[in-house]
């Protein structure tokens, strides 16, 4: 991929820009850069103009502080846009890269053009969540390589994890160029993310949510409530959290279909 790169609190920020027309800004989530767009970037550039960002302490864009809220990552994401002089866009976030989305709709309403929430929700951390965060911080720092590969696994369906396997081992590869630091900050700052559900109720540009329906880290049906009595598209796989791997066709072309509206 050919980056570029722009500096925010000085701090590299690292970003891909290609094609041309409306401006779709695709959101990675935890453990992944913007290499996991691959597939799906090319197929959108061809009419669109897709900008893939690395978020802080992943990929090529490099850590902030020890704690990198959702907030801090909007930011960054709101500045290269700036630099790009872009000013309105389609966000797409993947889980982690959902929440980044929807704290930068908070903090910047005005660049919204539409928002689409890749296996990822508009609500807090419950509180076994964060338990969870706290003790899968604990191993990573314990046995870093063990844990990163175990956690990917995780993101797939179990029919997937055999069927998949080329799949889940470049994913592992790519997660572990994440530095410590990167992990830490992000799992610390998912831990404090505000509920945004409100968003989903109130915002003025179409939002589609797409779920799978055994995505072992987001509760299918939970997630299904918070879009209950909204105008939020709901769209649904069959299988689990990682749907540009597992549901690779059917998710390009409800993309293609969504950046026609």
């Amino acid at each position: 991929m050919n980056y570029k790169q722009t500096f925010f609190k000085n701090t590299k920020i690292a970003y891909t820009d290609t094609g041309k027309g409306t401006t779709v800004v695709l959101l990675h989530g935890f453990l992944e850069n913007s290499t996991m767009w691959k597939y799906l970037a090319p197929i959108l550039a061809k009419k669109n103009r897709v900008v893939c960002i690395d978020l802080l302490g992943h990929g090529q864009t490099d850590c902030l502080g020890y704690v990198h809220s959702m907030e801090d990552m909007a930011d960054a994401v709101h500045h290269v846009l700036t630099d790009l002089k872009i000013r309105k866009a389609i966000f797409v976030g993947h889980s982690m890269g959902g929440y980044v989305a929807l704290a930068f709709a908070e903090l910047y309403p005005e660049f919204m053009k539409g928002l689409v929430l890749l296996n990822s929700t508009s609500r807090a951390d419950s509180d076994e969540r964060i338990a969870n965060r706290t003790r899968a911080i604990k191993a990573v720092k314990q046995n870093y390589v063990a844990a990163v590969r175990m956690s990917i696994a995780n993101l797939f369906s179990e029919e997937n994890r055999e069927k998949l396997i080329e799949q889940i081992e470049w994913v592992r590869e790519e997660a572990l160029q994440t530095p410590l630091q990167g992990i830490i900050a992000a799992q610390e700052g998912m831990k404090l993310r505000k509920d945004r559900e409100v968003i989903l109720h109130f915002a003025p540009y179409p939002i589609m949510l797409i779920l799978g329906k055994k995505d072992p880290v987001l509760n299918y049906e939970e997630n299904v409530e918070q879009v209950e009595g909204t105008k939020v598209q709901l769209v649904t796989f069959n299988d689990g959290h990682m749907s540009h791997l597992e549901n690779q066709a059917e998710l390009e072309k409800v993309l293609v279909g969504f950046l026609k509206m």
